[in-house]
């Protein structure tokens, strides 16, 4: 069951590494590349949102369906484990949202740039006008 959460990890701090190197200030010739290169990388990469909304419900079933230690017949040993479960939750909870909100962070500034680039051409064309 850790395999989804390390796949989701990676994915994650790539989509954070491209967010970070999209921001960098960096020569516009080489910035228009990555941005191209990011745009061509995004497509496939929608595949997360839909994950990550699946390890949400996932997530959710399984807190609705979890035993709670509340009583007071509750080990120490089981209360500590029921504890670590739930911060087990909110940590995922945690990944899966920054998962989607760093996916759409990379969509926007890369609309942004390639927005930016046609209003240049066409002051470009105006220009020469």
């Amino acid at each position: 069951m850790a395999l989804q959460w390390m796949i989701l990890t990676y994915v994650v701090a790539a989509e954070a590494a491209l967010a970070f190197l999209l921001t960098l200030p960096a020569p516009k010739l080489l910035k228009n590349q990555f941005v191209s290169l990011v745009s061509l990388i995004l497509q496939p990469a929608l595949f997360i949102v839909p994950f990550a909304g699946f390890q949400l419900l996932d997530i959710y079933w399984k807190n609705e369906h979890r035993l709670s230690c509340t009583s007071e017949i509750c080990t120490a040993a089981e209360r500590d484990r029921y504890e670590k479960s739930i911060y087990k939750a909110q940590r995922n909870v945690i990944l899966c949202a920054s998962a989607c909100l760093l996916y759409w962070c990379l969509f926007r500034i890369c609309k942004y740039y390639k927005d930016i680039q046609k209003l240049e051409e066409v002051e470009k064309r105006y220009k020469e006008e």
